[in-house]
């Protein structure tokens, strides 16, 4: 089968033999496969003297054989990869053994990957396949931070730094189904523009002085991802007893902030990642149940993987990024 991969410190598009369905998991013919930030940082983990891996996290596809025990699911089925493995009921943190699919294990940038049936979900019906393969690490991500760490409600203030990610579109998309008023940030007119057409209330520069823009909004929760760059602007945004979820840090790492301001503030810190099945199936009845389609930006090939990634680490996109095979 063909497969993109990164190997010994380049990427290729590759020949491999096609995987074959063990116990309890399934051989699924992927349609169509998502990109994350994931896919960006994998190389730089594996080194230069790596063995091939398949790079990849999300898919949508369709069952092509199945393994010993399986009971659930009948060659034909049309699925989604469930990206966060092992980590089936909703827990503080993911259990010892949680991994995300694409490393250490091969992953879905491949014509036909062998799963464990755990990991697999009806593809929602109201998607197309290439819809479908975005769904896996950006809306749960986003469900998670947003219901389960935010605990968001109707009438409620959201603010997201930075609206083009594809986890920013989720978020504006599920705060808006459940009636919150949502508020992003970017350094990109259209970005603005394209947030305000999914549905966001208000959309403000990212160089612009926030305190003063948003002096008359009651901001209740930040969806905060950028990092350094923007940490301290939206701790000074937020109410006196809000809260910060923070799930990313696509600037530094490093924070520096003010203890007895935060004390003094009664603000609250969550930080969360990926998150349970007993969440993602919870995330795809919201889905479904708003018939909310994913914001897709551009689709490539499999031979176009790489300058799929290339487009993506230069943050052109606004939502996601899929690669058909």
């Amino acid at each position: 089968m063909r497969a993109f991969v990164f190997e010994k410190g380049s990427f290729k598009v590759t020949e491999l033999p096609k995987p074959q369905a063990g116990a309890l998991e399934a051989v699924v013919a992927i349609k169509a496969a998502g990109l994350n930030r994931r896919d960006l940082y994998t190389p730089g983990r594996l080194g230069n003297d790596s063995e091939a891996l398949i790079l990849g996290s999300d898919a949508a596809g369709v069952i092509e054989a199945i393994g010993e025990g399986v009971t659930d699911w009948q060659v034909g089925d049309e699925v989604i990869i469930n990206p966060s493995l092992r980590w089936y009921e909703n827990s503080d943190v993911p259990p010892a053994d949680f991994d995300i699919l694409s490393f250490p294990d091969n992953g879905t940038f491949a014509e036909k990957i062998a799963i464990s049936v755990e990991q697999l979900e009806r593809k929602p019906a109201h998607l197309s396949f290439e819809e479908a393969s975005v769904i896996g690490i950006s809306p749960l991500t986003g469900y998670r931070a947003l219901f389960t760490k935010g605990q968001i409600e109707a009438g409620q203030t959201i603010f997201i730094p930075g609206a083009g990610s594809g986890v920013a579109t989720f978020l504006i998309q599920m705060a808006k189904n459940v009636g919150a008023r949502v508020i992003v940030s970017s350094r990109s007119e259209e970005k603005r523009n394209a947030a305000l057409e999914i549905g966001a209330d208000v959309a403000i520069d990212t160089h612009a002085d926030w305190v003063e823009l948003l002096k008359e909004e009651q901001i209740d929760v930040v969806i905060e991802s950028v990092g350094r760059a923007t940490f301290n602007r939206s701790l000074d945004v937020l109410k006196k007893g809000g809260k910060i979820v923070l799930f990313g840090a696509t600037t530094e790492d490093v924070v520096d902030f003010d203890l007895r301001k935060f004390f003094y503030g009664q603000y609250t810190l969550y930080g969360t990642t990926m998150g349970s099945r007993e969440e993602f199936r919870a995330c795809l009845e919201h889905l479904a149940e708003f018939n909310t389609h994913p914001v897709m930006d551009r689709t490539f090939s499999l031979d176009e993987a790489e300058q799929a990634l290339e487009y993506l680490k230069e943050n052109h996109q606004f939502g996601k990024i899929t690669i058909t095979i």
